[in-house]
């Protein structure tokens, strides 16, 4: 019996251990969604809208461009969004939406389009100014000619919203 209990005492002391080490990983700033903030620091965030500035517009992208820029900020650090004078600010405009032909087909046809969608960034650490940058992120997708792009239009500006503000996100507070 008393064998039996010692292997338990070994088991919660192993647990209480784990538990120890990941809440002192979480408190430190470190989080396993790869946000390094510095929270005693760093509290606040400033999320401007970004207008679309290219000359091919699609409606619905640049409010779904927004609400998922400030979603991914708010779902994955505990920095408090503010209007005006974040300790971090991210500002910038969708500057380009395009569409080109990516293949042809031995037919001479096209046979794939591909879609891209390009945004300015400009990013202000006012607690560390030498992480300021302005810099441009893209994603593209690909989707068959014989498709018409209304009919895959939501789901690939959707796909290239998401990788752009991840990477967004990596490159402000990641710091990968």
């Amino acid at each position: 019996m008393k064998k039996k209990f010692a292997h338990y005492k070994i088991h919660i002391g192993a647990i209480i251990c784990l538990i120890m080490f990941l809440s002192a990983c979480s408190f430190s700033g470190y989080r396993f969604n790869g946000a390094s903030i510095d929270y005693s620091k760093t509290k606040t965030i400033q999320i401007a809208d970004f207008p679309i500035r290219s000359s091919y517009v699609w409606g619905p992208m640049g409010p779904m461009f927004n609400n998922a820029l400030k979603d991914k900020f708010a779902n994955y650090t505990h920095l408090e969004q503010v209007k005006r004078n974040g300790d971090l600010a991210i500002q910038g405009q969708i500057t380009n939406y395009t569409q080109r032909n990516k293949s042809v087909s031995s037919e001479g046809y096209s046979a794939q389009t591909e879609l891209t969608i390009t945004v300015n960034v400009k990013f202000t650490n006012r607690t560390n100014h030498k992480q300021d940058f302005e810099r441009q992120f893209s994603a593209s997708q690909s989707y068959e000619t014989t498709q018409s792009l209304n009919s895959v239009q939501a789901q690939l500006v959707e796909q290239m919203i998401d990788d752009i503000v991840d990477q967004i996100f990596n490159a402000t507070v990641a710091n990968w």
